[in-house]
């Protein structure tokens, strides 16, 4: 009973189902991340955690030249500081989020900055919404999220957070300076020197008043007189 038609039959139907079971476990699979982080350590309410950001370059007539970062809830721009960049890039806050950029990367380099964040928020994951723009003008955004069942074509990078340490609590933030103008300074208290100078002053001055108010009591005396007299004298 020949059995060689028969195997080759089995490998072949084998190998078939192989690339089929590939075929469907690629379309099925997740995207690939054109932008993804990574955290030291990915754990809610974690402090001084360090997040990694790899942006991917896909353009084959320039580079990445800045990247624009859109912060999750709970993290804001001021406790996010530049840990590490290509070389000569700088980071800027932004209403909502931060810019990192500086002199365009070679064509085909990935753009790699670490970030380090004062403390991650008690959340499940967090999106990091991302702009990529090339140094030709050329802008890729990957800020798009999961929802409805289907993989987005532009998916921001998202973080998966694993559950606090036992004890954490979030930071209590500094209260935020008041908008009311501080009340004004009190003059300075005059020194004792000044005070017994002025004093003399006052003292001064009164006498001098007294002495004027004296010699018009005087003098208006003398007149009354040198009326009185001249009357007398014409009389006689």
């Amino acid at each position: 009973m020949p059995t060689f038609p028969l195997r080759a039959a089995t490998r072949r139907t084998a190998f078939a189902a192989t690339a089929a079971l590939a075929t469907v476990l690629a379309v099925a699979g997740p995207a690939a991340a054109h932008v993804e982080v990574n955290a030291s350590d990915p754990r809610a309410l974690a402090k001084n955690v360090t997040l990694t950001l790899t942006s991917e370059a896909e353009s084959d007539t320039a580079g990445i030249a800045k990247l624009q970062i859109v912060l999750p809830a709970g993290i804001t721009p001021d406790a996010v500081s530049l840990k590490e960049a290509p070389a000569g890039w700088k980071l800027t806050p932004s209403k909502g989020g931060y810019t990192v950029g500086g002199k365009a990367l070679a064509t085909g380099t990935d753009a790699v900055h670490s970030i380090t964040v004062t403390q991650l928020p008690d959340a499940k994951s967090l999106a990091f919404k991302t702009i990529e723009t090339y140094g030709d003008g050329k802008i890729d955004r990957w800020i798009e999220l999961p929802g409805g069942g289907a993989e987005p074509e532009n998916p921001a990078p998202v973080l998966t957070l694993k559950p606090a340490a036992p004890g954490a609590t979030a930071s209590t933030a500094a209260p935020s300076p008041s908008s009311t103008p501080p009340p004004p300074k009190a003059a300075p208290a005059p020194s004792p020197k000044t005070a017994e100078k002025a004093e003399k002053d006052d003292d001064a001055g009164s006498r001098v008043v007294i002495a004027v108010v004296a010699v018009v009591v005087v003098a208006a005396g003398f007149t009354v007189w040198w009326f009185k007299r001249r009357a007398g004298t014409g009389s006689a």
